[in-house]
């Protein structure tokens, strides 16, 4: 703002400028692109229904054709009848009775004509009411996939991912059995529950591998349990719950994880995590880990 002095009797002039606020700006800039992509989608839409009335038009033309063709066919034969009879002679009796058989031939065709026409009626029909179908199936198909992905962000959301005891960062951890149920449903590794049972004298196997539970403290919440894994036994010494316990398997890229979350005096409950690839050679820095971790 800016003003001039002026000598007695003059009046002042006083003039303001403001900006424009950069909300505005982006709010304009946003709305354009709005509109923008909706003019996109109604330009796919009407170019789709365009390009399924041509599919139609085109099986109508055809029937169409085929229609003129048939009533060709019946005019040159009825031409031909007619230089044949005069050829032969023909009486007035035959000749009224080839008439009679002309105009119900003609009739009959008639007929066929207006079954085609139906026809070509119910096709066009069919297209358009497809046409509407799939519109409508791609729509419903959008918001299934997109229901599905929020509810798989969701569930990432509730599972946790730690350390295990090898110093690897594991995958996503589930703390009690829906939680397991989710694991599998989200489908990044296989896995395998188990509850596992102080007092059994061998091992339990538990999908490709065989795990004996030998020592609970409920107090700590630690246990120890044995892994039987490629003909060794690997001995997991006072390990707490939900800790995930790590080994590496022949064959397996990433490390197998046990995890325990729940203990009584006698059971221990869990299960084991594996990776999708566990055919494939592990890396050369992955060393197998001494007994006893």
């Amino acid at each position: 703002m800016s003003s001039t002095p002026n000598t007695p009797g003059e009046s002042t002039t006083i003039v303001e400028s403001s900006a424009l606020p950069r909300w505005v700006t982006l709010l304009f800039a946003i709305a354009f692109v709005l509109v923008a992509y909706l003019l996109y989608a109604g330009y796919a839409e009407r170019e789709a229904a365009r390009k399924g009335l041509e599919d139609a038009d085109k099986k109508t033309q055809a029937l169409a054709a085929a229609l003129d063709k048939t009533n060709s066919r019946i005019a040159d034969l009825k031409g031909q009848l007619d230089v044949t009879s005069q050829k032969l002679g023909l009486t007035q009796d035959e000749l009224a009775r080839a008439r009679g058989l002309a105009q119900s031939i003609k009739k009959d065709q008639q007929k066929s004509d207006q079954q085609l026409r139906e026809q070509i009626g119910a096709v066009q029909a069919d297209t358009a009411t497809k046409f509407g179908q799939v519109t409508t199936d791609l729509s419903g198909t959008k918001s299934e996939a997109d229901a599905t992905k929020a509810d798989l962000d969701a569930t990432k959301g509730k599972l946790q991912s730690t350390i295990g005891d090898l110093g690897v960062q594991s995958g996503l951890i589930a703390r009690n059995h829906d939680e397991v149920e989710e694991l599998k449903r989200l489908g990044e590794r296989d896995i395998f529950e188990f509850n596992l049972n102080k007092s059994s004298k061998a091992p339990e196997h538990v999908g490709p591998i065989q795990v004996a539970l030998r020592k609970v403290d409920t107090k700590r919440y630690k246990y120890t349990l044995n892994v039987v894994a490629d003909d060794k036994s690997i001995e997991k010494k006072d390990k707490t719950v939900g800790e995930p316990i790590q080994f590496y398997v022949r064959g397996a890229r990433a490390p197998y994880e046990i995890v325990v979350f729940d203990l009584t005096k006698d059971s221990a409950k869990g299960y084991l995590s594996t990776p999708k690839s566990a055919n494939a050679a592990p890396p050369a820095t992955a060393a197998k880990p001494p007994s006893g971790n």
